[in-house]
C-alpha cells in the first residue's frame, strides 16, 4: 500500500523512451474510446441524442489509436510495449464511467472536458520528447485534435443534438433529479418540520425544560429520519416509477426529515426557555416558508396553495402542541 502511495513502483514520465511515449499514446486513446462508448452506452436510455456525440468522440478516438499504431509499426515494428496510464508517476487518471455514475449530462460533458484537455497537454509534452520529425508532426496534431475537441463536440452537437432534441435531455435530466432527490427530500423536509412541532412545542409549554424539550427534539427527529427513510426505501425500488436509486432516494429522504425537526429542536440547548421558545418560533416560520418556495421552484406548486398547505397546515400543527403542553 505505501508503495502504491508513495508512487516508488512507477517510471517518471521523463524516463520513458519513444517508443515507450508512443505505447503510452496508444493505450490511452484505446482507454479514452472505451470510456466515451461506455458513456454513451449509460446515457442511451435517457438521452438518446447526447449518446450519438459520445458515440462519434469515441469513433475519433479509434482514429487517433490507429494513427499511432501505424506510426509505432513504421518505426519500431509489430510488438507493442505495454505501459499504461497507472505504470507513469504523476499522469492523468481517468474515471471508469461505473465511478461517476448516474451519468446526468452535466457530470459526463464535464468529465469529457477534462478528458480532452489532460490528452491535451499529455501530446504537447511528449511531442517535446521527439527527436523524429513525423513523429513530432504526428503528436503535435493529436494535440490539437485533442484541444480541438471542444470544437468537435459542438459541431456533433448540431448534427445529432437539434434544438428540440437537447431541450428534450435537459428537461428528462431535471424531471431524473426532481423524481430523485428533489421530491425525496421536500418530503422529508415537511414531515420532520411539520410532525415534529406537535412533541416538541407540546414538551417545551408541558416542562418548562429547554434540555428536556431538546431531548424530545432529538429523539422525534432522529425516530422520524429513521422511519421515512425505510418506508421511501421499500416503497418503490425505482425500476417502474423511474424515480431512481432507492438508496438514494431513501438517504434523501431521511436525512431532510432529521434535518426538518433539528432546525426547531436546537434552540432548546440555549438554557433560558423564554429565549430558545422565541428562537424556535422564527425557525419554524423560515422553515416553512422554505419548504412552501421549494414547492413553487421545483413543484411548481403555485404560491397560494403551497403557502395554503405548509404554512397554515404548520401553523395548525404548532397551535396542538402549545394547547397539550398547557393542558
Amino acid at each position: 500500500m505505501f508503495t502504491r502511495f508513495f508512487s516508488f513502483s512507477r517510471r517518471a514520465f521523463s524516463s520513458l523512451s519513444e517508443q515507450e511515449v508512443l505505447a503510452l499514446a496508444i493505450s490511452s486513446e484505446e482507454d479514452d474510446a472505451r470510456i466515451y462508448r461506455a458513456y454513451a452506452d449509460g446515457l442511451r436510455e435517457d438521452y438518446p441524442h447526447s449518446a450519438k456525440v459520445f458515440e462519434a468522440m469515441a469513433e475519433e478516438e479509434d482514429r487517433h489509436r490507429g494513427a499511432l499504431i501505424e506510426m509505432h509499426r513504421k518505426r519500431f515494428g509489430e510488438r507493442i510495449p505495454l505501459i499504461r496510464r497507472e505504470h507513469v508517476r504523476g499522469y492523468y487518471e481517468r474515471k471508469p464511467d461505473w465511478l461517476v455514475r448516474p451519468l446526468g449530462l452535466e457530470t459526463v460533458r464535464a468529465q469529457a472536458e477534462l478528458m480532452e484537455e489532460q490528452a491535451h497537454r499529455f501530446y504537447v509534452e511528449a511531442a517535446k520528447r521527439t527527436q523524429d520529425a513525423a513523429t513530432r508532426k504526428l503528436l503535435g496534431d493529436l494535440a490539437a485534435a485533442e484541444k480541438g475537441h471542444e470544437t468537435l463536440a459542438q459541431r456533433l452537437g448540431e448534427e445529432h443534438l437539434p434544438e428540440g432534441a437537447r431541450a428534450e435531455e435537459e428537461k428528462t435530466e431535471r424531471r431524473q433529479f426532481i423524481l430523485t432527490y428533489v421530491q425525496p427530500g421536500l418530503a422529508g423536509l415537511m414531515d420532520g418540520s411539520v410532525s415534529t412541532l406537535a412533541p416538541i412545542f407540546a414538551a417545551a409549554f408541558a416542562t418548562g425544560d429547554t434540555w428536556q424539550t431538546f431531548l424530545v427534539g432529538l429523539a422525534a427527529s432522529i425516530g422520524a429520519g429513521i422511519s421515512m427513510g425505510f418506508t421511501e426505501v421499500a416503497s418503490d425500488d425505482g425500476v417502474i416509477s423511474g424515480r431512481g436509486s432507492p438508496i438514494k432516494r431513501g438517504l434523501t429522504t431521511g436525512i431532510m426529515t432529521t434535518v426538518g425537526g433539528l432546525g426547531h429542536a436546537l434552540p432548546y440547548l440555549i438554557p433560558d426557555f423564554s429565549t430558545a421558545t422565541t428562537l424556535a418560533i422564527i425557525v419554524v416560520f423560515i422553515e416553512l416558508w422554505a419548504i412552501a418556495f421549494i414547492q413553487n421552484r421545483y413543484m411548481e406548486t403555485p404560491w397560494s396553495r403551497a403557502t395554503f398547505q405548509v404554512v397554515l397546515g404548520g401553523a395548525l400543527v404548532f397551535a396542538a402542541g402549545m394547547l397539550i403542553g398547557n393542558a
